[in-house]
């Protein structure tokens, strides 16, 4: 299933996108936010899967129960987390990487990945929807850079999951975009204050569900800047998989249904480009991972300080 959130007359609302239509999942079977369903769990989640898929949609569009696909509708899949995402840095197997040793060397790190999974976080107020613009205050960063990420929205909660049945834990999984300051990630000394801008997290369009998806995953993984292709990799070269990121982080945390996980970023990021590159108000992000969908993104001054 493809599930999503999207504006209508009677506020946010839980969709499915089926054959270019939102179905209202509320009117169909019963749910009308997504933390909702995915708290359901999953004998719930295949009972609406098979409500939804036995839908005649000529006919739930009379009742106005479906409407067609509009982007301008969408809102963030899921805004409200049970925590702040929780998010994994140097990720990506560095084979795969072009001119290793020199963006290593730039990064001022040793020159073999991590032993173990580096986390941190970012706030839910960072949430904003797939087509959202991005503000972006040049008094706040002039080092504004992107990161192509997945999500992996966790189902089933638990602690001290293991790691054979990590993947029973899944709920779905959704495109991110890991914008970050350098200037005020680097300046600090932590990861937090640099990460954690308001509406730096595009998220969506829609979370899939594993069953539309191939096991293990190993999709393409791709962002453009004003259409130029800057990262393009692909989640099979993930250094640690997503059972071994559920598995590890449950051994000491908690995990509850709803919680986000974005995975790592594939090699491309501004900042480590010789000369660095970051993002310009007017510049158009594209956010693109297949079998999922596209995050469109344009940077926009803001104005909103006083």
């Amino acid at each position: 299933m493809r599930y999503l959130t999207y504006k209508s007359g009677e506020g946010n609302r839980l969709g499915s996108l089926q054959k270019g239509y939102i179905l209202d999942v509320a009117r169909v079977a019963g749910f009308g936010d997504m933390l909702e369903l995915i708290k359901a769990g999953p004998e719930v989640w295949a009972r609406v899967a098979v409500e939804l898929q036995a839908v005649n949609i000529e006919e739930l569009t009379k009742k106005g129960e479906a409407i067609p696909y509009q982007e301008q509708l969408l809102v963030a899949p899921l805004s409200h987390p049970p925590k702040n995402i929780i998010c994994l840095g140097r990720n990506y197997d560095r084979e795969y990487y072009k001119n290793a040793e020199e963006k290593i060397a730039a990064r001022g790190e040793v020159d073999k990945p991590p032993e173990f999974p580096v986390y941190f976080s970012k706030p839910a107020t960072t949430i904003v929807g797939p087509f959202d613009p991005i503000p972006l205050d040049p008094q706040i960063t002039r080092q504004l850079d992107w990161e192509a990420e997945l999500g992996v929205i966790i189902g089933v909660g638990g602690r001290r999951i293991r790691h054979e049945q990590a993947m029973q834990h899944v709920f779905g999984y959704t495109v991110l975009n890991d914008l970050t300051a350098r200037d005020l990630q680097f300046r600090h000394g932590q990861w937090f204050k640099g990460k954690g801008l308001d509406a730096s997290c595009p998220m969506g369009p829609v979370i899939v569900t594993p069953d539309e998806l191939p096991a293990p995953l190993h999709i393409p993984i791709r962002l453009r800047l004003n259409g130029v292709i800057k990262q393009d990799g692909n989640t099979g070269q993930l250094i640690f998989d997503i059972p071994t990121i559920i598995a590890d982080l449950s051994q000491t945390m908690t995990l509850e249904p709803g919680d986000i996980i974005s995975t790592g970023t594939p090699d491309g990021m501004g900042h480590f480009r010789k000369p660095p590159e970051y993002l310009q108000v007017g510049d158009l992000m594209e956010t693109e991972i297949e079998g999922i969908g596209l995050l469109r993104n344009k940077i926009m001054l803001d104005t909103a300080g006083g």
